[in-house]
C-alpha cells in the first residue's frame, strides 16, 4: 500500500462527510460531490489552497504538526482519525527516506504466555498488528473454538469475514465487522509498508465483498474496551466485557481479554467452559444456562 494514496483517500473521505452549514460557511453553487470544497477546508485550516491541495495529493512529508492540527480541526476529526492522520504523515516521511519497519511479530516472549495462562476466569489472547493470534490461554481457546478449528492459521479478521460460522458466533456481526476493518485501516496508517498486512487486506478484499465495501470507507476508530455478545456453540448467549492492552515492550503486540460480570448467567457459561479448558477432554453437552437478558 502506498502512503500517498492512503493520505489522499483518507482526507478526501473525511472532507466529503462535512457540509458547509456544519462549519458555518455559506453554501453556494452546485456541488458535484458531497462535502466541503478544497478551498473551504484550506480557509478553515488557515493555509493556502495550493498548500492544502498538495497535502490532499498525499504529500505530508514536510508538514508541521501545527498545520496537521489545523487540518484535523477543519475536518472535525475525532481522536482516532486525528491519530490516523499523524500516523500517515509519519509514514509519508518514512517513504521519502526509504525506511522500512520490522515485519509483524510471529511469536511472543514466554513471560507473556505465562501471564495470560495465569489469568483465571478470563479468555486471553495475544495478537500482532495483522490480528494473527500469537498465543491464547486455555479458556480463550475453548471460547473462540470456531476460529481454532478452522484450517487457516488463527486470525481474527480472516475468521470474521471468511468463516461462515462468524455471523452466528458474533451476535452483532455487523458491529464486529466494522471494528475489524477500522483496526486494520488504522494499522495501515501506522505502517503502509507492511507487505504481510497488504496481502491480508488483498485476500479479504478479494473473497469478501462486505470487507471490500467497508475498506473503501477509510473509517478508523480506537477500540480499547466494550461490552460484546456472542452465541457460543456450547453455552449459548454470552455477554462479556472486552479489554485491550498494548504490550509496550513489544511494539505492535497487544493482549485482549473477555470476562463475564460476576454473578451473571454469562459467568455460569464461562465457568462451564473454564472447568474443561486445558483438560484435554471433550466438552459435554450444553449446560442449562439462560440468557442474561
Amino acid at each position: 500500500m502506498d502512503a500517498k494514496t492512503e493520505i489522499r483517500d483518507f482526507i478526501t473521505s473525511r472532507r466529503a462527510k462535512i457540509t458547509p452549514e456544519e462549519v458555518g460557511l455559506p453554501s453556494y453553487g452546485v456541488r458535484r460531490v458531497p462535502g466541503l470544497r478544497r478551498e473551504e477546508v484550506a480557509t478553515l485550516a488557515g493555509v493556502s489552497v495550493d498548500y492544502y491541495n498538495r497535502m490532499e495529493r498525499g504529500n505530508l512529508a514536510g508538514v508541521s504538526e501545527e498545520i496537521l492540527e489545523a487540518v484535523a480541526g477543519a475536518l472535525r476529526l475525532d481522536e482516532a482519525e486525528r491519530a490516523h492522520l499523524f500516523n500517515l504523515a509519519r509514514a509519508s516521511r518514512d517513504q521519502v527516506t526509504d525506511k522500512r519497519r520490522r515485519p509483524a511479530r510471529r511469536t511472543v516472549r514466554p513471560s507473556i504466555e505465562w501471564m495470560i495462562n495465569a489469568l483465571n476466569g478470563a479468555a486471553a489472547f495475544v495478537v500482532n498488528s495483522r490480528q494473527d493470534i500469537l498465543a491464547v490461554n486455555h479458556l480463550g481457546r475453548e471460547f473462540y473454538a470456531p476460529m481454532f478449528t478452522s484450517r487457516a492459521p488463527a486470525n481474527v479478521a480472516r475468521f470474521t469475514y471468511l468463516d461462515p460460522r462468524a455471523k452466528e458466533f458474533f451476535a452483532d456481526w455487523g458491529r464486529t465487522a466494522k471494528e475489524c476493518v477500522a483496526a486494520l485501516r488504522a494499522q495501515v496508517g501506522r505502517d503502509p509498508f507492511d507487505r504481510d498486512l497488504s496481502e491480508l487486506v488483498g485476500e479479504l478484499s478479494l473473497y469478501s465483498d462486505e470487507f471490500a465495501a467497508l475498506w473503501a470507507t477509510h473509517n478508523v476508530r480506537l477500540h480499547r474496551e466494550a461490552e460484546k455478545r456472542f452465541n457460543h456453540p456450547l453455552v449459548g448467549e454470552l455477554i462479556l466485557r472486552y479489554e485491550r492492552l498494548a504490550v509496550t515492550a513489544d511494539p505492535g503486540v497487544e493482549i485482549f481479554t473477555y470476562v463475564a460480570e460476576p454473578g451473571s448467567r454469562s459467568e455460569e457459561g464461562f465457568n462451564f467452559l473454564a472447568s474443561y479448558a486445558g483438560g484435554g477432554s471433550d466438552l459435554p453437552s450444553r449446560p442449562s444456562c439462560k440468557s442474561d437478558t
